[in-house]
């Protein structure tokens, strides 16, 4: 009886254990294979500086979908001294535009807020980690306030996506440090993921947290389609040896226009 007891007591506190550990989302432990692939040039074009004094200080982005319809947008960042004009065209012409730049907008006229970063606020490798926290303390309580609907970062070298989650109720007195949930935060997406010389960054911080939804070491790269107003569908998809692999998804409901829990358990 005496045994029975010790064996039910150790069973009972590894289930008690593993409810601690096992707080996290997702971690996928898919491992990509290690032949050799196909790889980009590291002479071709594409990496070359571009031309300017001022280079990479000048900012061209291509933005279209698939027909073609493609515009192209060109500024100068902040630090280099000039207007904030923004010049655009047509993929096909060189008839250019220009349009001036203000620091606000409607959600009226822009229904989504994406914001894009280097380094990510919320990240459980332990590459980079909390590196972004001085910046994270100073501005994630305007994208509550102004529910920012996703929020895109790079510098770590693989893939994670966060649930919405927020970390600003914290003050000298409360003691109140850690992420919760919070529908009008973002969520944040790390995708890093692209390609690069040093390889994947492979090693996670353990147990995976709560506010990771789902994260795995491998390039790939991912998809935000706007649908309309209130909906947008998310698809990341890992890159292997040409397999069209949609690994991770979900579906984005406006934080001003449709303000719904969007976690799997809710929809």
């Amino acid at each position: 009886m005496g045994s029975f007891a010790a064996i039910s007591v150790l069973v009972l506190g590894l289930v008690l254990n593993a409810a601690v550990l096992c707080n996290g989302g997702k971690t996928s432990r898919f491992v990509r294979k290690l032949e050799k692939t196909e790889d980009m040039p590291l002479d071709t074009d594409v990496f070359r500086v571009p031309h300017g004094y001022n280079a990479p200080q000048q900012v061209h982005i291509t933005q279209g979908d698939h027909e073609g319809k493609g515009v192209i947008v060109s500024w100068v960042t902040p630090d280099e001294p000039g207007s904030n004009t923004v010049v655009y065209w047509k993929e096909d012409t060189k008839d250019k535009k220009k349009a001036e730049g203000k620091v606000y907008t409607y959600k009226t006229e822009t229904p989504w807020l994406i914001v894009l970063m280097h380094s990510p606020w919320y990240n459980s490798y332990n590459y980079h980690y909390m590196e972004g926290e001085s910046m994270r303390v100073m501005f994630e309580k305007w994208f509550v306030k102004y529910k920012v609907d996703v929020v895109f970062a790079g510098h770590v070298h693989a893939y994670e996506r966060s649930e919405r989650v927020s970390n600003i109720a914290y003050n000298i007195s409360n003691g109140i440090c850690v992420p919760v949930k919070d529908q009008s935060a973002p969520v944040y997406i790390t995708i890093g993921d692209g390609g690069n010389l040093e390889g994947l960054a492979t090693n996670m911080t353990e147990p995976q947290p709560a506010y990771s939804a789902y994260r795995e070491a491998s390039f790939g790269h991912a998809m935000f389609s706007i649908k309309n107003r209130t909906h947008a569908y998310y698809s990341w998809h890992r890159n292997q040896d040409g397999y069209a692999v949609e690994a991770d998804s979900m579906w984005f409901f406006n934080r001003f226009w449709h303000p719904i829990d969007e976690s799997p358990e809710s929809v």
